[in-house]
């Protein structure tokens, strides 16, 4: 029997209980570094050997704290990998990684799946269709970048999750009033064109520079588009083998390839331009998607991404043969939003497609699966409409100040 591995996981958000007890089962030691914040959530506690607490959340973290943690932890013990279940994890992980001199993606690699500037310089590099972007270094760049390519314009964080702190700009003057609005701020921020069209995300597991599944999806309102104006979040995946399916593929290969991720699980956006229907590279992630797409997807093809993750973390550590279950070809959708009941009762959602229900609180969602991509369609509008009419609340996004 193969002996136990262990494995430092990070999180700093309540997320991957699937990852964390699909590794336990595979007979490794896991050990949980989270937030104090989180130190009462449901964590699967007969799963994980130990947690370990950190002050603050996200960016009060203090990494040489961190690292000496970690550090302490190996005196006693063998770390063989650290895995980030999280977006903002991942600059933690690759510190950690480079400083203890552990396996895993460094931290150049890794800012090519935080840094939105990163992704944009090193997409462009690879030949991969991008949106005209500015990086806001140089004055001079910047005014010839609003001279030259026509509004309106997005200023993107270069470093948030999602659309979180995105401000859509239509002209030059406005532009300049956001930019000196930033201060010293504004080098952590990007200039891009906007270009309105329909938005897709290709969730993916890869081992040894190989795409073993992806999944094409299609949000059916953009992730800005509910950031900025509230709303239901709806997606569901795309049909199979159509043109836009294939033409997702590839770019999400070339994507990944290019950016070189060697092992794990992958989170890319597509923009389908509207005037001219070509498909742009948006922006990509080493982490499985938010908003429950994972249960989405698994509905779908049958494959859990975090516990298929996990185990291809086990088979890299122990140097064995990973082999991907059986992939159905079905169709799944979430629709999900905010909600003004703690414990929104969605009995009325009765359809025999349902098969989950989002368990947060004032949340109000759920994932509908069937053979049929019209059947998903379908019923996303209709659940759509009646949750907008009973349990729909918009929520003010507070303005992003503490930047990555």
């Amino acid at each position: 029997m193969e002996s136990a591995k262990s494995f430092v996981c990070i999180s700093n958000y309540f997320k991957g209980t699937d990852f964390l007890i699909q590794l336990k089962k595979l007979g490794n030691k896991v050990y949980l570094v989270t937030s104090e914040k989180l130190r009462e959530k449901p964590w699967p506690h007969e799963y994980i050997d130990e947690i370990f607490y950190m002050q603050g959340q996200d960016t009060e973290w203090n990494l040489e704290h961190l690292l000496l943690g970690v550090g302490n932890l190996m005196k006693s013990n063998t770390v063989d990998a650290i895995v980030a279940l999280d977006d903002f994890d991942v600059e933690k992980a690759t510190y950690l990684r480079e400083n203890l001199r552990i396996d895993g993606m460094g931290q150049t690699t890794g800012r090519y799946f935080r840094d939105k500037l990163a992704m944009r310089m090193r997409a462009k590099s690879c030949g991969i269709p991008i949106p005209a972007f500015c990086s806001l270094f140089n004055d001079h760049d910047i005014n010839t970048f609003a001279d030259m390519v026509s509004p309106p314009w997005v200023l993107k964080p270069r470093s948030e999750a999602s659309s979180s702190g995105i401000i859509k700009v239509f002209d030059k003057e406005t532009l300049w009033i956001h930019i000196n609005e930033m201060g010293n701020n504004r080098f952590k921020y990007l200039l891009e064109q906007f270009k309105p069209g329909d938005v897709y995300h290709c969730d993916s597991l890869i081992l040894d520079r190989k795409i073993l599944f992806s999944l094409n999806s299609k949000y059916s309102a953009t992730p800005m588009e509910i950031t900025q104006g509230g709303g239901v979040f709806r997606t569901s995946n795309i049909p199979y083998d159509s043109e836009d399916d294939i033409e997702i593929k590839k770019v999400n290969e070339a994507v990944l390839k290019g950016f070189g991720l060697k092992n794990g699980v992958a989170h890319t956006e597509f923009i389908k331009s509207k005037e001219n229907g070509q498909l742009y590279f948006l922006e990509t992630s080493s982490r499985v998607g938010g908003a429950h797409i994972a249960e989405m997807v698994e509905a779908a093809s049958n494959i859990n991404l975090w516990k298929e993750w996990a185990t291809i973390e086990d088979a890299l550590v122990k140097g064995t043969t990973y082999q991907l279950p059986k992939v159905k070809n079905e169709y799944a959708g979430i629709v999900l939003t905010l909600s003004k009941y703690q414990h929104p009762d969605l009995s009325s959602f009765s359809d025999p497609e349902v098969c989950f229900r989002v368990p947060l609180d004032y949340h109000a969602g759920l994932i509908v699966k069937s053979e049929k991509s019209e059947r998903i369609l379908e019923l996303l509008n209709d659940y759509a409409d009646r949750l907008i009419a009973d349990y729909t609340v918009v929520i003010k996004q507070n303005k992003v100040t503490n930047l990555h």
